[in-house]
This record gives C-alpha cells, structure tokens and sequence, in this order.
C-alpha cells in the first residue's frame, strides 16, 4: 500500500514539474515572439515617416546624400548598393573558404593539424569587431593603398583614398564571417549520418566523391543555414567596416571610399537631427527589411531541401 501511494505521489510531483516546465517553455516563446513583433513594429513606425515626407523615389532611387545642405538631399541608393555589393562579394570570398576548412576538419584533417585550426578558428569568433576594423586599418589600408599607387599613379581623375575603399571593407568581412560558416557547416557535416558515407565508399565512390556527391549534399540545410548566419553578420557589421572603408557616400566601385548602411547610421546619428534622424532611421528600417528578406529565403531553402529529402 506504501508503495502505491509513493508511486501516486512519485508521479503527481513529476506531472506538476512537467506543467510548471512547460509554462516557462510557452512564457519564454512568446517572449521572443513578442521581442521580434517589437522590433518590428518599432522600426515601422520609426522608419516610415521619412518615406511619406521625403518621398520612396527621393530616399531609395537617388544617390544625392547632403542632409546638412542648403536644400537637404536624403538619397541612398548607393549606400544600399554598396551593402548588396559588399555582402555578396564577400560571401563569394568567405563561404567556398569556410565550408571547405569545414570539410577538412570534419573529413581529412589529421588529429594533430585539427587540434590547430579548430582552436584558431574558435579564436576568430572570439575577437571583437574593433580588433579586426584596427588590423584592417593598419595592416590592410596601407598594402591597397600601395595598389592604388601603382595602379593609379598617372590618373588625375582617381581620388585616392589611403587604401580605405571598397575592397578593403569586402576582405575584412569574408574574414569575419569565417568562423560562422564554419562551425555551423563542420557541425551539419558532422551530423551526416555515417551509413551514407560508408555506402558510397561500399558502392566504390571515393573520399572526395563521397564528401562532394553524397556528405554535403545531406548537410545542405545547415550549410546553408550557416551562409544565411554569415550573410547576417556581414550586413549587420558596422564598427570594423567603419574604419577600414573610409565611409563615404559613394558608388561600390573597388577603389572608392565607400559607405555601408550600418555605417551610415552610426556615422551620423551622433549629431542627426529632424528630418536628417528620421532618415537614419529609414536607413535602419531597409537594413532590417534585408535580414528579414534573407530569414525568408532560408526557410524556403531549408523547407525545399526537407520536401525533396523526403
């Protein structure tokens, strides 16, 4: 009979931890939800009221940017540009990099080399934005601006930007985004289950065909996940980007000082005010409608992969 009763109370004590564990899973889920509906709600409102006074065609289609003019000028196409231009750019450096040093240490790399470059790239995503904006600064501006020198040392059109530009802001970030594509694709790759490899090795496919035909093709969902993490980070960057791209407003070509979105606000909120701040904040708002563009398009890849998988 004790028994029976310290079975009942044995199992009333779990059902009663179980209900209090399951509100604080629900209260912590509508927290985030509640949090990004925030986000957004606040952007909106905050970032609208310049496009209905300023006008969509004045702020998103002009590259006029003069806030503090006479006669005020809030294009910034291409701050947008330089954003598209310098995010993709380097995704197209820092992503085949990652996903292959991914490949090494999950597939090839011998024990002694892993013990080396798993701990440097966990040291890569552990320093802060500033440390590679000022490395950057002191070691990457001065070797483009001996490119510019070289390259543009008969110009008399070429404004020569102390190797601040475009291309300067574009390695620093493929840089930066590094740590991201790779321990999220080491960690899909790693989560492959190992009857697929040790199948196609059965079927007389090689290591490399293996991890090219088979293994990545089974880890698509968390590599792409860990492009769309390091597409994220590189579009929200600002205090790296800041110092090494000289940030001014003009167009992305490779050796022009060139100015992000993040930088554009944190550059001028400082000292914006009136119509100028409302417009920052536009700025912010754009920003905001590509991270949640890039979020969508995730999860129509990741929902595609999971239809075709199955």
């Amino acid at each position: 009979m004790e028994q029976l009763f310290s079975i009942k109370r044995s199992y009333k004590n779990r059902s009663i931890v179980e209900q209090v564990a399951q509100i604080i899973f629900v209260v912590c889920g509508l927290t985030a939800v509640l949090a990004v509906a925030s986000i957004t709600i606040y952007m909106i409102i905050s970032g609208t009221p310049a496009l209905f006074q300023v006008g969509i065609k004045e702020i998103l289609f002009s590259s006029d940017w003069n806030p503090t003019g006479t006669q005020p000028q809030y294009g910034i196409l291409s701050v947008i540009l330089t954003s598209i231009v310098g995010t993709g750019f380097a995704i197209l450096i820092g992503v085949p990099i990652g996903v292959l040093t991914a490949v090494f240490l999950a597939e090839t790399a011998p024990k002694s080399m892993a013990a080396i470059v798993k701990p440097a790239v966990e040291l890569l995503a552990g320093i802060p934005s500033v440390v590679y904006g000022l490395l950057g600064l002191m070691v990457l501006n001065p070797l483009m601006y001996e490119v510019e020198l070289v390259l543009f040392k008969d110009s008399t059109t070429h404004q020569f930007t102390g190797g601040s530009n475009l291309i300067s802001a574009v390695l620093v970030l493929s840089i930066m985004i590094l740590p991201t594509v790779i321990n999220i694709s080491e960690s899909a790759i790693k989560a492959v289950p190992t009857y697929l490899k040790t199948g196609s090795l059965a079927l007389g496919a090689s290591h490399i065909q293996t991890i090219f035909k088979v293994i990545l093709p089974a880890a698509r969902s968390g590599i792409v996940t860990a492009i769309v993490l390091g597409v994220g980070r590189a579009l929200g960057e600002a205090m790296a980007i800041s110092l090494v791209s000289g940030s001014s407003v003009n167009m992305p070509l490779p050796f022009n000082s060139v100015r992000f979105l993040t930088t554009a606000i944190v550059s001028e909120m400082g000292y914006a005010a009136d119509m100028h701040r409302k417009v920052l904040f536009t700025i912010g708002l754009v920003l905001f409608a590509f991270i949640m563009i890039i979020n969508m398009i995730l999860t129509r890849l990741l929902k595609k992969g999971g239809n075709e998988d199955a």
